[in-house]
């Protein structure tokens, strides 16, 4: 992985917009970072993954990922007006 903007399935309904880096860790620790990732409902709704932390950066197992996927251009322009 590299530290492009991805779109990232958590579960079923949770689709994260984040950028994402794959880190060396310990079996079962987390592997990868999220930074400045956001919630996406909709276009129109997208929003921090943490809202009460002023934390830009998160670490999540790779397990824990369902898939990742390229998002369309709209949601990456979206993306960055919210995180710059």
């Amino acid at each position: 992985m590299s530290n492009d903007i991805k779109c990232i399935l958590v579960d079923v309904d949770h689709v994260l917009i984040s950028q994402v880096e794959e880190v060396d860790a310990e079996l079962g620790d987390p592997n990868c970072k999220l930074t400045n990732p956001v919630v996406f409902e909709s276009l129109e709704k997208m929003k921090p993954l943490v809202e009460a932390s002023k934390d830009t950066v998160f670490m999540i197992r790779s397990e824990d990922i369902l898939t990742i996927a390229d998002p369309t251009s709209e949601v990456i322009e979206k993306y960055k007006e919210l995180t710059q």
